[in-house]
């Protein structure tokens, strides 16, 4: 009787295991993760001689030029490659700079000329006396994460926006007026036109 007690006992405790082992898997597991499309940052204190406005060159992303007007921040960029530009308007909390952004593939049509999306800096001074960086990431559609974006901001560049954006020639899209039927020289087309 003793023996069939303790069997039950360990049965019961058996199962008590079993039915908690699943809830404490998916706790430690998976219900804590992060997701790595969506950005868990929090603000913090702006570092010491810290100013958003300012130019931030990253090798990928070119010149990012970014105004600054109290907790409003928008910007500008175009890739070093020259094939992309892009807006960006967010507001600045602290060291946190969250933002909406919108890129533009240069002399594209259709579905994929256009791209939007979400992302966040976080301002940071690596040493006293380096130079300051933003670092942060950027997502498309409603993900702010996914993608790094590291940039240091630039001495004795003032921020232009409007920089970045193409001339209405780079910005046409290839084969447009690209025929001079005029018969003419391409030389004579252009002082008519300018007439």
């Amino acid at each position: 009787m003793v023996a069939a007690m303790q069997r039950s006992r360990f049965v019961r405790l058996g199962l008590l295991l079993a039915l908690s082992l699943p809830l404490s898997t998916m706790v430690a597991c998976g219900g804590n993760q992060k997701d790595p499309n969506h950005s868990n940052v929090k603000p913090g204190e702006m570092p010491a001689g810290g100013e958003w406005q300012g130019v931030y060159y990253s090798q990928l992303y070119g010149y990012l030029h970014i105004l600054a007007d109290g907790s409003a921040a928008n910007g500008a960029w175009r890739t070093t490659a020259g094939d992309s530009f892009g807006e960006m308007n967010g507001e600045v909390d602290g060291n946190l700079l969250r933002y909406t952004w919108t890129e533009r593939r240069i002399g594209a049509v259709g579905a994929d000329a256009n791209r939007k999306g979400n992302g966040y800096f976080r301002y940071t001074v690596p040493k006293e006396g380096e130079a300051h960086e933003i670092v942060g990431e950027w997502g498309l559609g409603d993900n702010d994460a996914g993608n790094e974006w590291r940039a240091v901001k630039q001495k004795n560049m003032q921020p232009k926006p409007a920089s970045v954006k193409p001339d209405e020639i780079e910005g046409r899209v290839q084969g447009v007026d690209a025929w001079d039927d005029s018969g003419g020289d391409a030389g004579e087309s252009e002082k008519k036109k300018d007439e």
